[in-house]
């Protein structure tokens, strides 16, 4: 059987390897629009968590299996369709994640200073698309909307300590920005309450435990939650008291010593988390082009837990900040129009993978399942898609016994439109010049961040 796999981040990478593992003579390639492969592990995952792009190792085993190849630098939909992809193999696995984000829909999010935390992430990670962000750090205050792990992540590289950052593999142009960066205040705020933030213990752990920051959270935002979270699962538990612990300690009561809190409460830098607030409007400097601030309506809670809503009381706030980034969520676009598509929930409408309505094709990671979860989630949800691969070639759902030409017949239609696919042992070349690159400036590595200069250094 051959299969094919579109995308190369996670999702991608784990329901070939699943494939491969389970099935002794099945053929898989993988189609990547970038010339690089990994997707979010390489451009999503902080450059300060490089213990997270481990998985990057195995994913190299996988695409070094002689009967798996990559070929990096096509798009599906434009360069190839799916319906092509479908008559050249047996399986057609769309795996390609979620490139855009979700938009606010307020007044005011188009002003100059307010960013999407994608973007953002993508800057300062060496996404391409992302590489001219150029985004404003000349303000005191920023502020970001929502409360999940890349809001924190985000707030952690806008308040980490240059010698920090240096030793990851940021990319050379956003340290350079950040050198520059007048923020000193971060402000992350949320619809809902502290017992429904998304992020998880270890980013907020290592959020207040950053040097030259010091956390500021309301005591009254917590009141009266010991009692809430008696019987709540257990890390929503410790989240909680992690947040509580944090609220309520006093200098000098602190376990850490003397010296440390004195150094705390002098630190240069601030965060807080501000709950309860759903933004209205980006406010306007007088001439009209930049944001000077937000109008935030003030929320109460109904119903409680994870499916607590926010309802406006009424009552609004001005906050006052000259970046505002949102952070409220990845969403996937449809890829081709062949291919079903949920507008309303940003998914590919499934049932363990299998795409409804079109055998033979399926999905896996956030375009399956909506941008959720860490890499271990897609982990377990491309097994399950792979899982319904191997059943429907198992059951005979996809007749083997027609041959289909893979590769050979897609690099024809590729060749035919002027495209080029980059191969694994091209990345492996790209990769071995960033590694280099990198060492020179005693970083792990230095990211190219102009697609055409990686093709060029590939003989392009």
């Amino acid at each position: 059987p051959r299969v094919c796999v579109v995308g190369s981040g996670p999702a991608g990478f784990y329901t070939a390897q699943h494939i491969l593992k389970h099935h002794g003579g099945a053929r898989v390639d993988i189609y990547e629009k970038l010339p690089v492969p990994f997707g979010l592990v390489r451009f999503g995952v902080a450059p300060d968590h490089p213990e997270v792009k481990n998985v990057i190792n195995a994913f190299t085993q996988t695409a070094r299996s002689e009967r798996c190849a990559y070929y990096g630098n096509v798009t599906v939909g434009k360069d190839v369709t799916v319906a092509e992809l479908r008559q050249a193999y047996h399986a057609v696995v769309l795996s390609y994640g979620a490139e855009d984000n979700r938009v606010l829909g307020i007044p005011g999010e188009n002003l100059s200073g307010v960013y999407s935390a994608r973007a953002f992430v993508g800057w300062y990670n060496g996404l391409p698309e992302n590489r001219d962000l150029k985004p404003d750090l000349s303000c005191e205050t920023a502020l970001i909307l929502g409360h999940g792990n890349v809001a924190l992540d985000v707030a952690r590289i806008l308040l980490s300590p240059l010698h920090l950052l240096r030793k990851t593999d940021i990319t050379d142009s956003s340290l350079a920005a950040l050198a520059c960066s007048k923020v000193k205040r971060v402000w992350l705020v949320g619809r809902r309450g502290p017992l429904q933030v998304a992020f998880t213990i270890k980013e907020l752990r290592e959020m207040i435990n950053l040097p030259g920051a010091r956390p500021v959270l309301n005591p009254a935002d917590f009141t009266g939650l010991k009692n809430a979270i008696e019987d709540a699962p257990r890390p929503r538990k410790r989240l909680t008291e992690l947040m509580i612990k944090t609220a309520l300690e006093k200098p000098g009561e602190k376990t850490m010593e003397v010296q440390a809190v004195a150094a705390q409460a002098a630190a240069p830098r601030e965060w807080g988390l501000k709950f309860q607030r759903s933004p209205q409007e980006v406010l306007p400097t007088t001439d009209g082009r930049r944001a000077r601030g937000v109008r935030m309506a003030l929320t109460r809670l109904e119903g409680s837990g994870d499916s607590a809503k926010a309802v406006p009381t009424g009552d609004v706030e001005e906050l006052e900040c000259g970046l505002v980034l949102s952070s409220i969520g990845y969403r996937s676009r449809p890829l081709d129009p062949a291919v079903p598509f949920d507008t309303q929930r940003g998914v590919i409408p499934n049932s363990s993978g299998r795409v409804e309505g079109v055998p033979g094709l399926y999905c896996s990671g956030w375009v399956k399942r909506g941008p959720t979860g860490v890499i271990i989630t897609t982990m377990n949800d491309s097994f399950d898609t792979a899982q319904s691969v191997l059943e429907d070639l198992q059951v005979g759902v996809l007749d083997v016994s027609a041959s289909r030409e893979g590769f050979g017949a897609v690099e024809s239609i590729l060749g035919s439109r002027g495209v080029r696919p980059v191969s694994f042992s091209d990345w492996e070349k790209i990769d071995a010049a960033e590694v280099a690159r990198g060492k020179a400036a005693g970083k792990p590595r230095e990211k190219i961040v102009d697609p055409q200069e990686m093709l060029q250094l590939i003989g392009r």
